[in-house]
């Protein structure tokens, strides 16, 4: 019994969870609320692509984005790479 409300209430907690939005960071290309809109009119809406940067801790990283109905971006991921690294640290 005690498994199940156990089970029961940690299905309960992750619900209430929100998903995480990834944040943008300097060098990416919405950082500071930039939107590129002339540059995207003849991309159709809902493609992706990416972007590389270089993140905050100095590693390399690529951001996906996705075009929007309104033409404005959506930042939908990043990801570092695993060889890169800064501040002798491997990312």
């Amino acid at each position: 019994m005690k498994f199940a409300t156990l089970v029961i209430g940690s299905a309960l907690a992750l619900a209430a969870c929100t998903p995480y939005e990834v944040q943008p960071i300097p060098g990416s290309i919405t950082y500071r609320g930039h939107q590129p809109r002339t540059k995207l009119t003849k991309s159709p809406i809902g493609s992706t692509f990416t972007n590389q940067i270089i993140d905050e801790y100095g590693c390399m990283a690529m951001e996906t984005y996705r075009i929007e109905p309104d033409r404005s971006l959506k930042l939908l991921r990043r990801s570092r790479s695993a060889s890169s690294g800064g501040f002798g640290f491997s990312c």
